[in-house]
């Protein structure tokens, strides 16, 4: 169970902060049931109702400081995963984006920018579905690195191909 004020990862929601545990919001008179009031970070003016013992969505906390960097310290090592079956490889994406698996949501932004840097080489148009499975899973990662290394959203990108530039040398 998370306490109030833990920054997690909420299914479909991104970075939430656990702002406190309450009854049922809807049913007053179900004094058994636990449910998490969460607050969506970079999503502001939300609220977010969902039972403590809900089994559906994905709820963890997120990274700290020490795995954000011993991820980033991987990625030059980690393999991409590109499925050439289109359906298999959009299941793939969906599944690390549903789980917030951040090895693998990392794993998808360096295939399909690799894919992307490829067939622009090759003068071929960058696909729309590689554009948006890009894009969601680089505000996934983003996002929790921002509060876990303590850097703008916008910063990490720049702060990963650092980091990656200055090890390889």
């Amino acid at each position: 169970m998370f306490e109030a004020g833990e920054l997690i990862m909420c299914g479909g929601h991104g970075v939430c902060r656990v702002t406190a545990i309450t009854g049922n919001p809807i049913d007053k008179k179900d004094l058994k049931r636990k449910y998490y009031i969460l607050e969506p970070v970079f999503e502001k003016g939300s609220t977010i109702y969902t039972p403590v013992d809900n089994e559906k969505v994905v709820m963890r906390k997120i990274m700290d400081e020490k795995a954000a960097k011993l991820l980033i310290g991987r990625i030059p090592d980690m393999e991409t995963v590109w499925i050439k079956e289109e359906k298999t490889r959009e299941q793939m994406y969906k599944e690390a984006i549903r789980t917030y698996d951040c090895q693998s949501l990392v794993r998808i932004i360096k295939t399909l920018y690799l894919r992307r840097q490829d067939r622009v080489q090759q003068g071929k148009k960058v696909l729309s579905s590689d554009e948006h499975y890009l894009k969601k899973a680089e505000e996934l990662l983003y996002s929790e690195m921002s509060l876990a290394l303590s850097i703008p959203k916008k910063s990490v990108e720049g702060y990963i191909y650092k980091q990656i530039h200055v090890n390889n040398r």
